[in-house]
């Protein structure tokens, strides 16, 4: 089954949109002569919210996709936090007022705690971590919550699980403890070689793992770094 190309091998389990993207960074870091299989483990689905009683003075961001799901709800203000650079860029194109923590979770926290915004709504999956509004709370804050979308799970493709059942390393750049607890479940016989987003997704990663490293912070460029530690040599072909 082993391909004659000693390119390495990736397999990218982020949903199709972020997968996409990461595929192109991936390109442009290291050339096409890397191998990627997208094969995203899940696909958002937007639900109707049950938006508790307003009115907020802010709203809080920790997935882009919570953005898309914002844009078919009315009366949200126009204040917004994200947790990230790229969740605030997709906020501010959709016309919110917005400033990023450029963290994670925490950051996000520390972020609100500090500027007090006054009463804030959180929009997030059904699969959530960070406890954002339980933090906020804690620390005297007014904060909701609420579900505006759902992440549902998807197979491998058949190129992903046949690169799992070959004899070649595998590299799985994984983003999320729902995509890491996924793929966890998968049949994997290759040798694979882990880069996590977190230590979150680090620990929801059980796994047996050749290689593996956490990214220096949360986000796409240390992503790619953490690729580039797994590569070695083979980072500059």
């Amino acid at each position: 089954m082993a391909s004659q190309s000693r390119a390495p091998r990736i397999v990218l389990t982020r949903p199709a949109d972020q997968g996409a993207r990461f595929a192109d960074d991936l390109r442009n870091r290291f050339g096409n002569w890397i191998d990627i299989a997208e094969s995203p483990l899940i696909a958002p689905r937007f639900v109707t919210a049950a938006l508790p009683d307003g009115p907020y003075t802010a709203v809080i961001f920790t997935s882009e996709t919570a953005v898309l799901a914002a844009q078919d709800l009315p009366g949200l203000p126009r204040n917004a936090f994200a947790v990230g650079d790229r969740t605030a860029t997709a906020a501010r194109a959709a016309g919110f007022d917005t400033s990023s923590a450029n963290g994670d979770a925490a950051a996000l926290i520390q972020l609100l705690t500090d500027a007090n915004p006054g009463r804030v709504l959180h929009l997030h999956g059904q699969d959530t971590r960070g406890d954002v509004v339980g933090h906020l709370r804690r620390a005297g804050m007014s904060a909701e919550g609420a579900v505006v979308y759902v992440q549902d799970a998807r197979p491998l493709t058949a190129r992903a699980q046949d690169w799992l059942d070959d004899d070649r390393p595998v590299i799985a750049p994984l983003f999320s403890p729902r995509t890491a607890t996924l793929f966890s479940a998968a049949r994997i016989l290759a040798p694979l070689w882990l880069a996590n987003l977190s230590p979150a997704v680090d620990a929801a990663a059980t796994l047996t793992a050749a290689r593996r490293v956490t990214a220096a912070q949360p986000d796409a460029q240390a992503m790619l770094d953490a690729v580039a530690s797994l590569l070695g040599p083979a980072a500059h072909p």
